[in-house]
């Protein structure tokens, strides 16, 4: 670190006018006094050059290795398309920096084990982005459950949408399942995530997850690409001490609900709905509930306890991004492991897997 204690960051895929670093990462670590940006990387030297001098970063890199590598760097956020994670997270590890890897960690579950095992070994702090783990509504309605708000848990709901999973696509190689970017694992591994974390993992499911289209015309340009990749998931089953839950991803849905979880216990009610059109684990999520005899939902003020960044961080995509980012600050001086961590990503990956060998057999799974 620093003289004056800041973490220094680089972060490989920083570019200015595109990309999640850009509208997510770069606000949240510049609303927080305990890091600094001081590298960034991109595939060519002139646009890395480009994107220092516009974020006020002190080096640019084509190179992940030799960001990796630069003294002044202590933590490495790799924030590129999914099929392009694996090469900067090891190039990290092996330099013995710290890792902060967007969601989904790998293509498939052998990449996202690789990366932990590797990880573990050098003994670094490391992060994914799943973050609807710190999102203050959803900490707030694990808590709530656990503390007995419904009683038992009895059933559960979790609706929401991929609206760019519509008419278009504006990313081309998320039409192919290979590259382990699409609805199942973008959308319903954030939203499963989200699920699972308040209530428990799943027992035994079944699942379709299906494909309504064998070409999607891409965003623009108008041109049709091969797209084996889902555009509707549904999920049943068993979580936690036995209730029942099940959750759906609407692709290219335009109207309707945005995101929808209900909880209902034999005490009382929780609900989680969206204030926005955006993703479950980028916004701010309104909380309701009811007990006994109430007959209507009400709304649940969050606690601030459960909110850990400054008041000036920004809302929306930057507001999680900041909270795990606090808490990884405090991983690193502490020597703490971090949560959720690459152990969390392989745990959601396995269970993707088991949604999409329910869907491809008709066979119920069981954990």
């Amino acid at each position: 670190m620093a003289a004056d204690g800041k973490i220094g960051v680089g972060i490989v895929g920083a570019s200015p006018s595109r990309g999640f670093a850009s509208i997510a990462h770069i606000p949240a670590l510049k609303a927080l006094p305990e890091f600094e940006i001081v590298a960034v990387c991109t595939t060519r030297q002139a646009s890395a050059e480009a994107a220092a001098r516009h974020f006020a970063a002190a080096h640019a890199f084509a190179d992940p290795g030799e960001l990796a590598r630069h003294p002044d760097v202590d933590l490495v956020t790799v924030s590129v398309k999914v099929p392009d994670h694996y090469p900067p997270v090891i190039a990290a590890i092996e330099a013995g920096k710290h890792v902060y890897c967007e969601w989904p960690l790998g293509r498939d579950t052998d990449e996202a084990s690789r990366m932990l095992a590797a990880a573990e070994r050098r003994g670094v702090r490391h992060a994914v982005g799943l973050q609807g783990q710190v999102s203050p509504a959803i900490g707030y309605v694990k808590d709530l459950v656990a503390d007995g708000y419904v009683g038992r848990v009895l059933a559960a709901t979790m609706i929401g949408c991929a609206p760019n999973w519509g008419a278009a696509i504006d990313r081309a190689y998320q039409a192919d399942l290979a590259n382990g970017a699409n609805l199942l694992t973008i959308t319903g591994g954030h939203t499963v995530d989200a699920l699972c974390y308040c209530l428990g993992e799943f027992r035994e499911l079944s699942a379709f997850a299906v494909s309504q289209r064998d070409h999607i015309p891409l965003q623009g340009t108008g041109e049709m690409v091969p797209k084996t990749a889902p555009d509707q998931l549904v999920v049943s089953g068993i979580v936690g001490d036995g209730a029942v839950a099940s959750f759906q991803i609407r692709g290219g849905m335009a109207r309707g609900a945005d995101f929808l979880f209900e909880i209902h216990g034999e005490r009382g009610d929780l609900q989680l709905t969206a204030t926005s059109r955006n993703s479950m684990q980028r916004q701010e999520l309104i909380v309701k509930g009811a007990q006994g005899d109430e007959t209507t939902l009400a709304a649940l003020p969050i606690p601030a306890s459960y909110r850990w960044v400054p008041e000036a961080m920004p809302p929306d995509s930057p507001y999680n991004v900041g909270q795990l980012y606090r808490r990884l600050a405090e991983a690193i001086r502490g020597g703490n492991s971090v949560s959720p961590g690459f152990d969390a990503a392989v745990a959601r990956h396995r269970l993707l897997d088991m949604i999409a060998r329910a869907a491809q057999t008709g066979v119920r799974q069981v954990a």
